[in-house]
């Protein structure tokens, strides 16, 4: 046996042959990764804030600019639970959206918090009207949208197509949920959300 055999090897040695060890990473509803998430619409993106917790109790609630920071995950849930009938009822809404995820991910093998940032992307007005007097006589004013209140409206017509895609039918409020995120994602504009918005600027466009 040589003397290079016969050599122990040194603790370098040992520690650069040892593996590195993997980072990790909290994930939306322990299965959805929110690292990666790719942005169109630079206007919106530090608006659109995606993080893996679901449930802040009410952080950011004294704090008026500071909505955007909360996770857009959250902030649909916020939204849902503004109906006549998930008032306060958050954890119900928090299981609809989780539910959502799963189908909006069974029908396109994508993940879903993608799929909401690009819904919500398509589904924000750009332009929208407002009342100007003259004389005692309202004129309407076309004008554009700021980038908070594009993802504002974007939630809002979300929860609004939900609710009345589920309410008094036979089609379950996770299921609606799910279909419109993959229609205003496909940016069809026969979704509720993504004909809202369409339906503002056509509006704003005839009163420039």
């Amino acid at each position: 046996m040589s003397a290079d055999e016969d050599t122990p090897e040194t603790e370098e040695d040992v520690e650069e042959e040892a593996p590195e060890e993997e980072v990790a990473t909290a994930e939306l509803f322990g299965k959805w990764s929110v690292t990666n998430i790719e942005y169109s619409d630079p206007s919106t993106e530090r608006y659109i804030a995606v993080t893996p917790i679901a449930h802040t109790m009410g952080r950011h609630s004294n704090k008026q600019f500071q909505k955007s920071e909360i996770s857009v995950v959250e902030r649909l849930i916020n939204r849902l639970m503004q109906t006549d009938e998930n008032t306060g009822k958050k954890q119900l809404a928090t299981t609809i959206v989780s539910d959502a995820f799963d189908i909006v991910h069974e029908r396109t093998e994508e993940n879903p918090v993608q799929v909401l940032v690009e819904a919500v992307e398509n589904s924000a007005p750009r332009e929208e009207t407002v009342r100007l007097k003259y004389g005692g006589i309202s004129v309407p004013k076309a004008v554009d949208v700021a980038p908070q209140r594009r993802v504002d409206q974007a939630l809002k017509f979300i929860a609004e197509g939900t609710y009345g895609g589920s309410f008094k039918t036979t089609t379950s409020a996770e299921e609606a949920l799910a279909s419109l995120l993959i229609g205003a994602a496909n940016n069809d504009v026969s979704t509720y959300s993504v004909n809202q918005k369409e339906e503002k600027e056509r509006v704003a466009a005839a009163a420039r």
